[in-house]
């Protein structure tokens, strides 16, 4: 605090500081009265709160836990803000830890309930799972020798995750088995993957699948680049496809692997304390001057967005494939009481160039939330406001998702197949009849029984296996058009493929053999002549460059 004495010392300034202690004054009493204001609304709507809660647990038919009650309020009061906010019980928290974290202990697969059953759709090759025999397409037909038939995803996650070194006993059902077959898994930590594919192609060009953003993801992308680097790279095909996004961190440091130092990435703006950010490269990178083809589709979003937005903003790549998902909101996660959690938007994050990507949501979220279901169309509505430039002066517009420079439709890798086809794949059709199938001296659950089809890598789907695999549709009571079979024939062979490859010969290698026949894949590499002109253009200086507007 300045002393008395010195404003007696300098007259001059006593005027001034008279004023300011007047108008700090009136203004203290407009805020003190508004803040006093707001905390009486508060209260008063507290105590409705209150009273309604009391009113339905003593009173209601059903005798309530009042935990559930408070709960559901919450997730009620959240719901209403927007489609990205959300109240996390003590479970849901720890799981979504879990996920950014890049590991737990369980068992190494993903489940989901396909007609009442609980199915397994993946696994992380080295898991427990994995290393038993279980295959994409298994039924878990029992847990602890209780039937599981009819039990939601996460009734089955809570029995089958528990401590690292524990064991859970399930009985697996698969297609050519009659019986049952018991297994003991022994749970273990899982670290979940993020990168699902990482391999030269041809002379110079590799290839990264990015599946999604935890807390290792750069880590994970630094090592394959430089083993890549080793390798010869020249260019790079980075796969954001239906990758959801994660940490805003991680999305900052995968786009400085790209960017030069000083870059824009991504800026942030909001009305809670340090929620207005600037975020620019700060390392200097040793792949700023790989030539760059990013694929992304209607499920990338978030983090990869970002990466997205800021490598077509600065114009170091080409965008390929579909309009982005469309999410530019920023969820602060909060740790609350008893273990519970709070996702809670609390900015919006901009592209370098001053887009904001955020699609526009209906009143009920339907809408929006479906996007990714519905048919895209190549060209959306725009208005000039929307319009920002790159720093080539390309246009781009905000308003919905990252339009990619070159659109080119592939919902199922990079496939755009149809009702028949989509149908096919969303029952797990290809990776179950994939389950016949098996190699030499593979001693695992299911690779060694007498009545498996032994393959090798070099196996072809020629036209009998196509024929074996709609006998088995069939058996599955699936009607087969033949019309659309025909028209989905490429889609057909590479699943069955792919899923064969998966399950026999890791995912790695069937990630190689499906970019050969992925329609999306190959018509981005098509395009690195076009992407190095785009990026000399940059490097002599022509056009302006972006910043925040």
């Amino acid at each position: 605090m300045v002393p008395f004495s010195a404003y007696m010392r300098r007259y001059s300034f006593l005027s001034g500081a008279v004023f300011i202690v007047i108008i700090s004054a009136l203004v203290g009493g407009v805020y003190g009265r508004s803040l006093l204001e707001t905390q009486n609304r508060l209260s008063r709507s507290l105590r409705i709160f209150t009273s309604a809660l009391a009113a339905v647990q003593d009173n209601y038919v059903e005798e309530l836990e009042s935990e559930r009650l408070v709960y559901g309020a919450v997730r009620g009061v959240v719901q209403t803000l927007d489609p990205h906010s959300s109240f996390m019980d003590p479970k849901s928290y720890a799981q979504l830890r879990e996920r950014q974290e890049g590991r737990y202990y369980g068992l190494g697969i993903t489940i989901t309930v396909i007609n009442g059953d609980i199915t397994v759709v993946a696994l992380f090759e080295g898991s427990p799972a994995y290393r038993q025999g279980i295959r994409r397409g298994d039924v878990i037909a029992r847990i602890e020798g209780e039937s599981a038939s009819d039990w939601t995803s996460d009734q089955a996650v809570k029995v089958l995750r528990g401590p690292r070194g524990s064991s859970v006993k399930i009985s697996i059902r698969r297609q050519g088995y009659e019986e049952l077959v018991e297994l003991e898994v022994e749970r273990d930590e899982i670290q979940i993957p993020t990168i699902l594919g990482s391999f030269m192609l041809k002379d110079s060009t590799a290839y990264i699948r990015l599946r999604d953003f935890s807390e290792i993801t750069d880590r994970d992308l630094y090592d394959e680049l430089k083993k890549l680097s080793e390798q010869g790279m020249q260019r790079l095909l980075l796969d954001l496809r239906d990758n959801p996004g994660g940490p805003l961190d991680q999305a900052i440091r995968v786009a400085n692997r790209f960017l030069e130092r000083g870059d824009l990435i991504v800026y942030t703006r909001g009305r809670v304390q340090n929620a207005d950010q600037d975020y620019r490269a700060t390392k200097k990178s040793e792949f700023s001057d790989l030539l760059l083809i990013v694929l992304v589709n209607r499920n990338s979003a978030s983090a990869s967005e970002i990466v997205a937005g800021a490598i077509q903003d600065h114009d170091r790549g080409l965008i390929v494939g579909e309009t982005t998902f469309g999410k530019a909101l920023v969820q602060s996660i909060y740790r609350i009481s008893h273990g519970a959690g709070l996702a809670l938007t609390t900015a919006r994050y901009y592209t370098p160039s001053g887009r904001l990507i955020q699609r526009p949501w209906d009143g009920t979220f339907d809408e929006y939330l479906t996007y990714s279901l519905r048919d895209q169309s190549d060209e959306l509505p725009r208005s000039n406001e929307q319009l920002k430039y790159t720093d080539a002066g390309r246009k781009v517009f905000g308003g919905g998702g990252i339009q990619p420079d070159h659109p080119k439709t592939g919902p199922i890798e990079g496939f755009n197949p149809t009702k028949f086809g989509r149908l096919l794949y969303a029952r797990q059709l290809f990776a179950t009849y994939a389950q016949k199938f098996s190699i030499e001296n593979d001693t695992r659950f299911g690779m060694d029984a007498t009545d498996r089809e032994l393959l090798d890598q070099d196996f072809i789907v020629d036209t009998d296996m196509v024929k074996d695999f709609f006998d088995f549709v069939r058996s599955q009571r699936v009607k087969i058009d033949m019309q659309l079979a025909k028209e989905d024939d490429v889609f057909i062979r590479t699943m069955i493929r792919y899923d064969i490859d998966l399950a026999l010969f890791g995912v790695k290698e069937a990630r190689r053999r499906m970019i050969a026949e992925d329609p999306q894949a190959k018509f981005a590499l098509s395009l690195f002549s076009e992407a190095e002109k785009l990026t000399k253009k940059v490097a002599e200086g022509l056009g302006s460059p972006v910043g925040v507007n």
